[in-house]
Formats: structure tokens, sequence, C-alpha cells
């Protein structure tokens, strides 16, 4: 049972800079509805989507530099909003409808919120966005996202995985890679991109690492087959080389930027293009030629169907994946957290724990 009406959490009370955040101690602890469960919220993992709703840079179709939010023209965020898709913890209360015998489940959520009961994703939303989401010391979800883990995997751990590696698999069941395909991962050292390395080990695929020289190593150690330097002047030469002269079948981009088309360069014919995102800048110039002549297919790709979160809770479980947890930080210490994510010095994923629950 809940023993206190108030609750730390982060709040995100407008579009803007780390000011837009505020750690405040007197939040409302919310109360579960019919078909909801609260969670004592033990660890909440970081994500690039969160920095792009602060500063609300996901633009238009017609205007990259517009202020939006991640459901382009039809946001379901509102102000104030408590941000964070990766939680774990336990179920402290349940809303009407749900047994009182998942009390003290142990969990992690899905973070995606459907909308529908099919496998489309045309109306998707997540935790985080369209409702309050895990940098807090509760929250609640439907009871349906909520599921049950026995693991030896710390809270921390298992709250790397999620947003991540979701985004990861569905990127590759969107490209439909199969054992023994060469997939090129671009931005490999982060979360989504050093999941895709592993999630690519667990289905038989090889993977091919692209990163800074510097993360070489970390990426050889989680199953990358080679990793090729991103500061390379040449990127076709340079996977040409760690491939020893094989075809790349898929490329797994979250980089995009002004050498995009270099990409579509290194796909062999009749290869496949998947993104999940453009860090490096989300307009790009596209050859068509290169696209038709080469008959290539181009798929975008964001979060994932419930049973891609299904076959991803199982290779956790399975122990085929490994969690990548760079660092912990305080929920208090919330703005350094993010300060050091977006600053991008370190390989998979940064965690914050509620103060109480923090050593």
């Amino acid at each position: 049972m809940i023993n206190k009406n108030k609750m730390a959490a982060v709040v995100l009370t407008r579009h803007g800079g780390l000011d837009a955040l505020e750690y405040r101690t007197d939040v409302p602890v919310p109360s579960p509805g019919p078909g909801e469960v609260l969670i004592e919220v033990h660890a909440c993992g970081m994500n690039n989507t969160d920095v792009w709703v602060r500063e609300g840079a996901y633009g238009s179709e017609t205007d990259p530099q517009a202020i939006s939010t991640w459901r382009r023209g039809r946001s379901t965020l509102t102000f104030p909003r408590i941000q964070g898709t990766d939680s774990v913890g336990r179920v402290v209360a349940v809303g009407a409808n749900v047994p009182e015998t998942r009390l003290g489940e142990r969990v992690i959520i899905d973070f995606s919120l459907y909308n529908r009961d099919d496998d489309s994703l045309a109306d998707i939303d997540y935790i985080g966005h369209g409702r309050d989401g895990g940098y807090a010391e509760y929250q609640c979800v439907p009871a349906e996202n909520a599921h049950a883990v026995d693991t030896a995997l710390s809270d921390a751990e298992l709250a790397t995985f999620c947003c991540a590696y979701l985004t990861g698999e569905h990127m590759l069941e969107r490209a439909a890679v199969q054992p023994g395909e060469r997939v090129l991962v671009t931005g490999a050292s982060g979360g989504v991109g050093s999941g895709i390395v592993q999630l690519c080990r667990a289905r038989g695929a090889i993977p091919y690492a692209m990163t800074r020289a510097d993360k070489a190593d970390a990426l050889m150690d989680i199953g990358a087959e080679a990793v090729i330097d991103r500061d390379s002047a040449d990127w076709v030469a340079a996977v040409d080389k760690a491939t020893g002269g094989q075809p790349i079948d898929v490329v797994a981009d979250l980089v995009a930027g002004p050498r995009f088309n270099d990409l579509l360069r290194i796909l062999r014919p009749e290869g496949r293009y998947t993104t999940a995102g453009a860090i490096a800048g989300p307009v790009v110039e596209l050859d068509l030629r290169t696209l038709y002549l080469k008959q290539l297919q181009l798929h975008g790709s964001s979060q994932g169907r419930r049973s891609d979160f299904a076959r991803l809770l199982g290779y956790i479980l399975d122990g085929k994946i490994k969690p990548l947890l760079s660092e912990t930080y305080r929920l208090s210490d919330f703005h350094q957290a993010q300060s050091d994510f977006m600053a991008k010095d370190f390989v998979g994923k940064l965690v914050v724990i509620p103060d109480r629950h923090y050593g």
C-alpha cells in the first residue's frame, strides 16, 4: 500500500532546454484507474526521444524546423508531463478489473500505447508522451503493459532494454533480416545501435558496427563482426575492407545526416535500408537513381509491435542479449544525467533511479 500522497518526479514543463525539466517532491501520487496498475518505480532508462520531445525537435512534413513532438500534427503531449519510457519496478496497487494477485509482482513495462487491437502501428503512442512515464517514484500504466519478470538482472540492468531494444527489434523485423545476412549498424555505440548488434546475433545475422574508433573494443565485446570508424574518409571502402568484400544486405541506420547517400551505395542490389533515428541530421539528399537502379527498399520504423516485445522479453529471460549499463544516476541528479546522455561519451545506456532506491 502507498503510505504517502506526494512523490518525487522530474516534470517537463514546456519545450526548451534542460531548464524545462524540474525536479519536484510535491507531485501527487497517481491512482490506478480501471484496468491499470500502480508501479513503484525502481529504475528508468534514458532515450533520445526524451531529448527530442523536450526540444520539440520532430519538425513537420512541410517544415523540418517546426516545433513538434513525436506525434506530428496529432500530439498527445500536454504539460506538465513526466517523461521516461524504460520503467522497472513493483506493482503496489491495482485498479478495478485487475486481480489483486498482481500485487508485489516485479515488472518491466512495455512503453508502447498501441491504441488498436491489430498489429498496425499507425496510431501508436507511448508512455512518457501520451501519459506520464517513469522519471518518478510511482507511475500508473495499463495492466497489460506491465510484464512480470523473474531474472537475476538488477532493476537498473533491466531498465536498459525496453525502448532501445524494442525499436531495434522492429527495425530488423521491418527489414526482414534473416540468419547469415550482413547488417551495417550506424550509431552502434548508442542504446538502439548496441541493442541491434546483439539482436542481430540473437537471430543469426552478422552485425558490422559503425562508431567512433575509441568505442571499437566495446562493440566487439558484444558481438560485432568488425567495427568501422565513423570518421573514415570513404565509408564505402572502409565497409568493403571490414567485410572482406562481402555484400551488406541491410543498413540499420540511426545517424542519417550528410553522408546518407553513402549508406545506399554500401547496400547490395536489392538490399534494405531501415531507420529509426537521425542524430546527424534528419534532412538528407537522396539520389532516386540509386534507389531505383539498385532495386532498394527503404523502411521507416518506430517502436514495435506486441509480438516484437514478446520476442524481446524472451531474449532477455533466455540470456540471448545482455544489458549494457554504462552508468546510473539519482533522479534528483537528472540534469546531469541528461547532459551526460547528450554528450554521447559512453556505450550502451544510462539509467536514473529514484533517490530512495539508489545505492
